[in-house]
């Protein structure tokens, strides 16, 4: 997402009455072949049904015929080439510097270049050191096919890094080695090791020879793919060593340790920290990474020698967020008792969190993060998406407020090893990311210089914070972020999108890419809806299972708000929902389908209630629900668009994205969604589905695939406003 300065030979301001009618001929409809499942007296029709399942040929050939038709309309679209064009260069006026790790005085990050279509992993000695590459993914590229660095982690001597490689975006990631000094790959290479930036399944003992590793299960060949995500387990693994068959040793997970039982669908994750002496084994519900369900801790000596080395220290009653060590000191961030959680602290030998010591206590502000450095403890924290660092000495417990440059999110908060003071990430809307040192000894924050601040102009370009008031009257943040001056006569092409899923949160971050949007009169609204995290774990929860109506109702009154405050009007709105972010979507247009012009669902969750029978649906129970109960049913039932989409209905334009490796989403979920908008909708108004064959749900895409995406994205809500130098055949 970049952007430059655009001449688009187009002025976004001057609308047209209506798109133009598309000239092409669209493929054939699907078929359709009812299946009627009775659930719990509530009979659901799905005439789709016969799309499921990972091999279809027949469903993969109508998605591809589908994919090939929209190419050409997007294609035909007058402005498109001369908006990618500008997206282009704009991406190439964009370097990234993210997951920055730091080992014996290293500094390790994944870094994209201007111009580079991949980001590779980089390392420099000390923060002035000489950069260099340590693994370019960018020469793997072949047969069409591209390779992408999913996490990374080095050994706490800095001579390794253990590092996850996956192709086409499926994130089925070959976990790998590489000699840090000498450049080189050793021999490891281990499969079914899958993770993320912020899901890394690899943590290094302190002897730099041998690491633990979270692993998914074989699957056999009748295995259901639901089962693909259960029955994780930890190994012991030492370099040079054969994974399989006798090789590395299962030390915590499923079935492993007989003192502690493990569910099918809990995730058990090992975590080491220099300097201690202990391991931590964390269980986690799969997708409900940041709610901590039990944490034990173990002598690192003993994991692997002793049957059962673990110590329970928490519990799911403790509400644990994440936790940080420093000595015998353990810091968790909880949400008992406290919505936008606490700090407390109790010891590792003697852990008792009924009696634990407040650290920081619950406030307006909602816990992030913390970080444990030399010198204190770190505590991030953010008020309506703004964030903010406090510092508290181990020593006499004072505390002190970071004092940050400019107000934003801070994207990372990075302690280092055995040093003090800590690094961290901010970046705001309208300003481009920046790292920063904080030292601890002169109270100062200081920019590192491994990124440079961009030189693409946002002058022109502002933000608002305000609230819209939802069906309840629960009032719900809304950023809206245009370019200065913007009329407010209704007339303004504007892009809403939502979340609202796992507690998580859309903060402000840099937009380059749609500087051609602000320049050009255009708005970019986001609308911080209930099941995401920006007002704490309360929020979250009131837009989850039976509240999820919440999350697609608090997103149509932001839509209404823009209308209402003349931002824009329904000619000139647009929406937009990713992933989870499917359900917000599908619920806007399938409950308030006149509000909007056009729609976006990008690999969305649009049928909830088949989601249950895909690989990443059973992590998803404890977020939405399951039709195994009578309550999880009528849940899922009211979140799922595809079951309320309705014949005869006048509902926007619609496009729809998935990619054809996509490990989270099932590509079927969005071709029944399309299918069935297709068959449905009497507005007259194109229903799209896109498919990239060389991509999975968005993690791992190269920068211009990304581009490209952006490009059809924006092309297609112009030409559904209308916009002279959009209309195909024009």
């Amino acid at each position: 997402m970049r952007a430059s300065r655009l001449y688009i030979g187009l002025v976004f301001a001057t609308m047209g009455a209506a798109a133009t009618a598309l000239a092409l001929p669209p493929p054939s409809a699907a078929p359709v072949h009812p299946v009627v499942t009775d659930y719990y007296g509530t009979k659901v029709t799905d005439p789709y049904r016969w799309m499921e399942g990972i091999k279809n040929p027949r469903r993969d050939a109508w998605m591809r015929a589908q994919s090939n038709y929209t190419n050409k309309v997007l294609d035909s679209i007058p402005g498109r080439a001369g908006l990618l064009k500008q997206i282009e260069k704009s991406a190439g006026a964009v370097t990234n510097v993210f997951w920055l790790q730091t080992a014996a005085g290293k500094f390790f990050y994944m870094k994209q270049l201007p111009g580079q279509n991949i980001p590779t992993l980089d390392v420099r000695d000390g923060l002035n050191g000489t950069e260099r590459v340590l693994v370019d993914p960018n020469k793997l590229t072949h047969d069409g096919k591209h390779y992408s660095i999913n996490y990374f982690r080095p050994s706490f001597d800095g001579r390794y890094v253990a590092y996850g490689l996956s192709e086409g975006g499926s994130e089925k990631s070959v976990l790998h080695v590489v000699d840090v000094k000498a450049g080189k790959l050793l021999g490891e290479a281990i499969d079914r090791v899958e993770g993320d930036g912020g899901f890394v399944p690899v943590t290094w003992r302190p002897d730099g020879r041998s690491f633990f590793y979270y692993r998914q299960q074989a699957l056999g060949p009748k295995a259901p793919p639901s089962d693909k995500f259960l029955k994780s387990r930890d190994y012991l693994h030492v370099l040079g060593t054969h994974p399989d068959g006798d090789g590395d040793k299962a030390v915590f997970g499923y079935a492993v340790n007989h003192a502690i039982k493990i569910k099918p669908d809990q995730d058990a994750l090992i975590i080491t920290y220099p300097g201690s002496a202990y391991a931590f084994g964390m269980l986690t519900r799969n997708e409900e990474i940041n709610h901590i369900e039990a944490l034990y801790v173990a002598p690192l000596k003993d994991v692997g020698v002793k049957a059962d080395p673990w110590r329970r220290i928490a519990d799911k009653p403790d509400h644990a967020r994440g936790f940080a060590v420093h000595g015998d000191r353990l810091y968790l961030v909880t949400y008992n008792n406290a919505p936008n959680y606490k700090v407390v602290e109790t010891s590792i030998h003697h852990p008792d969190f009924a009696r634990a010591k407040t650290i920081v206590p619950n406030s307006d502000a909602v816990i992030t993060r913390i970080a444990a450095g030399r010198d204190g403890l770190y505590v991030q924290s953010m008020v309506n998406g703004l964030g903010q660092v406090e510092r508290i000495a181990y020593r006499g417990g004072s505390k002190k407020s970071l004092a940050l440059p400019f107000k934003g999110t801070v994207s990372s908060l990075v302690t280092a090893g055995g040093s003090a003071g800590t690094y961290l990430e901010l970046t705001s809307w309208t300003h481009s990311p920046l790292w920063y040192r904080y030292d601890p000894t002169r109270n100062q924050l200081t920019e590192t210089k491994l990124l440079l601040p961009s030189k693409l102009d946002f002058s022109g370009v502002e933000s608002r914070e305000v609230e819209a008031v939802s069906y309840d009257g629960t009032r719900v943040p809304l950023s809206i972020i245009m370019p200065k001056g913007t009329k407010l006569d209704g007339k303004n092409p504007t892009l809403l999108i939502g979340y609202g899923s796992y507690g998580l949160s859309i903060n402000p971050g840099f937009l380059p890419a749609y500087l051609p949007w602000f320049r050009h009169g255009g708005i970019f609204a986001v609308a911080h809806v209930r099941g995401g995290g920006v007002k704490g774990e309360s929020w979250h929860k009131a837009g989850m299972k039976s509240t999820k109506i919440n999350t697609f109702l608090d997103y149509i009154a932001c839509a209404h708000y823009l209308i209402d405050h003349h931002y824009t009007s329904t000619p000139y709105l647009g929406g937009r929902g990713t992933s989870a972010g499917g359900i917000t979507i599908g619920g806007a247009i399938t409950w308030a389908p006149e509000l909007f012009a056009a729609a976006i669902d990008n690999v969305g969750l649009t049928d909830a209630l088949r989601m249950e029978t895909t690989p990443n649906g059973p992590p998803n129970v404890v977020e939405f629900g399951s039709v195994k109960t009578r309550q999880g049913f009528h849940d899922l039932y009211a979140m799922s668009a595809y079951a309320h989409v309705h014949k005869g209905t006048k509902y926007p334009a619609v496009l729809l994205m998935t990619g054809a490796n996509d490990p989270r989403v099932a590509p079927w979920i969005v071709a029944k969604m399309a299918a069935r908008l297709q068959a449905a909708s009497a507005s007259g108004k194109p229903v799209l589905l896109r498919v990239d064959y060389d991509a999975g749900h968005g993690i791992g895409s190269t920068r211009s695939q990304e581009d490209r995406k952006l490009a059809d994205e924006l092309s297609f809500l112009l030409w559904q406003f209308g916009e002279r130098g959009f209309q195909p055949g024009h």
